[in-house]
């Protein structure tokens, strides 16, 4: 399964070519492009699919997505510990 998911914007900046952003993923950091939502700020949510940032989540909707995601046992398999972390701590937020 390709999953598109849910990570915090914690930095933000501009290259030659295109507006980027660092996400965290549970501890997992990557760079993604935010080209398709220019206006991203920091600490907002987004849904990241290989590497494009796709659209802005409330925060809600990204813990509520990492927790369901959890639950389908989808996160171990696609992406290992630190995305099973995420979404444990997102349920430990919403319990």
């Amino acid at each position: 399964m390709c999953l598109a998911v849910p990570g915090k914007v914690v930095e933000l900046w501009d290259t030659d070519t295109t507006r980027m952003a660092r996400v965290d993923f549970g501890g997992v950091l990557k760079e993604v492009s935010v080209a398709f939502v220019p206006d991203l700020a920091v600490g907002d949510y987004t849904i990241v699919h290989v590497g494009f940032a796709l659209q802005r989540l409330d925060e809600q909707s990204a813990l509520d997505t990492l927790k369901l995601f959890e639950s389908l046992g989808e996160l171990d398999a696609e992406f290992g510990d630190a995305w099973v972390r995420a979404a444990r701590e997102a349920g430990a937020q919403t319990s």
